[in-house]
């Protein structure tokens, strides 16, 4: 395939995506949607479009082919190794009361949403499943490593570890991922009428996410960002993709489940970290200049890697 028709390939792939993004922005900017409509509908994806998404897709995966524990292991260990490269980064090169924010937004990425849909868009029911169960994973390893982050730098404050647990365990998209596990590999066959039924839901998930992401960008945040929101937004587009995706490659990875590790690295920091900053008394308005810059840079940084994944062949 010519580099030209190879580059059109994958911005069929990326566009859609950041396009829902735009088209947030746009309907916020012109006052169709409101903060209200993205509390509301971000809070209808995250206890229930998703979860159904993130069920369906891995019970209707063979997962013979889907579960891989060197892929779920892998990144573990690559979001471990992230998490404490940008945390040694930031003891280096940040104020102590911006370092835990600065750790959270450099490697906590918006993998449930953007990752998964590019997963999707690339790789079909493939890159459903495979990313519902890497999500098991993410959500699991990033909201540990953000509450020790934040934790570590709030000062005068008690952790409530118990309550932090508890909410991890009771995660919609965790219990998503622990339900439909042993459906999958029992093949226990559901009503189809039910599995009708949760397509229908299930597919408001993706754009309706994305818009809700779009409508939460502020321009002017961005315009006004300092250093700091810089830096840790080129952490996590360019440095942190290249040296994971690097060594995921450098072990043995490569084809689809490249692919599948490349997206997920390279996804832009969540609009979770903005909850959970806020809540934890850290700076959440450094937190949401982060999430929109990581976010407009996104369609420029996955695009060019990806692309250029494909044209070296590796995915």
């Amino acid at each position: 395939m010519e580099l030209s028709a190879l580059f059109l390939q994958t911005l069929e792939t990326t566009l859609p995506v950041f396009a829902m993004v735009f088209i947030g922005l746009g309907l916020k900017r012109a006052g169709w949607i409101d903060r209200a409509f993205v509390s509301t509908a971000s809070m209808l994806v995250f206890k229930a479009t998703l979860p159904t998404l993130i069920f369906l897709s891995i019970i209707r995966a063979d997962l013979a082919a889907t579960l891989n524990p060197a892929l779920l292991g892998f990144f573990a260990l690559a979001t471990l190794g992230s998490f404490l490269f940008s945390w040694g980064w930031a003891i280096l090169r940040v104020p102590r009361e911006a370092r835990g924010v600065y750790v959270q937004g450099a490697f906590r990425g918006n993998c449930g949403i953007v990752g998964l849909a590019l997963a999707a868009g690339m790789y079909g029911d493939y890159g459903l499943s495979a990313g519902g169960l890497l999500l098991g994973v993410v959500i699991l390893t990033y909201n540990v490593f953000s509450v020790i982050a934040l934790a570590s730098y709030r000062e005068g404050q008690h952790t409530d570890w118990r309550s932090i647990l508890g909410h991890i365990a009771t995660n919609p998209l965790i219990l998503a991922v622990v339900a439909a596990v042993p459906v999958a590999a029992m093949g226990l066959p559901l009503p189809g009428w039910l599995m009708t039924s949760g397509d229908y839901f299930a597919s408001l998930t993706l754009p309706l996410a994305l818009i809700c992401i779009g409508a939460t960008l502020s321009l002017g945040e961005i315009r006004n960002s300092g250093r700091l929101a810089i830096s840790a937004s080129l952490m996590k587009m360019v440095t942190l993709p290249a040296l994971a995706t690097g060594a995921a490659w450098l072990v043995g990875f490569e084809g689809r489940e490249l692919g599948v590790l490349f997206l997920f690295f390279a996804s832009p920091t969540a609009a979770a970290a903005f909850v959970m900053t806020k809540a934890m008394g850290g700076n959440a308005a450094l937190t949401a200049t982060i999430i929109a810059l990581t976010t407009l840079l996104a369609s420029l940084t996955i695009t060019i890697g990806a692309f250029g994944l494909s044209a070296a062949g590796l995915i």
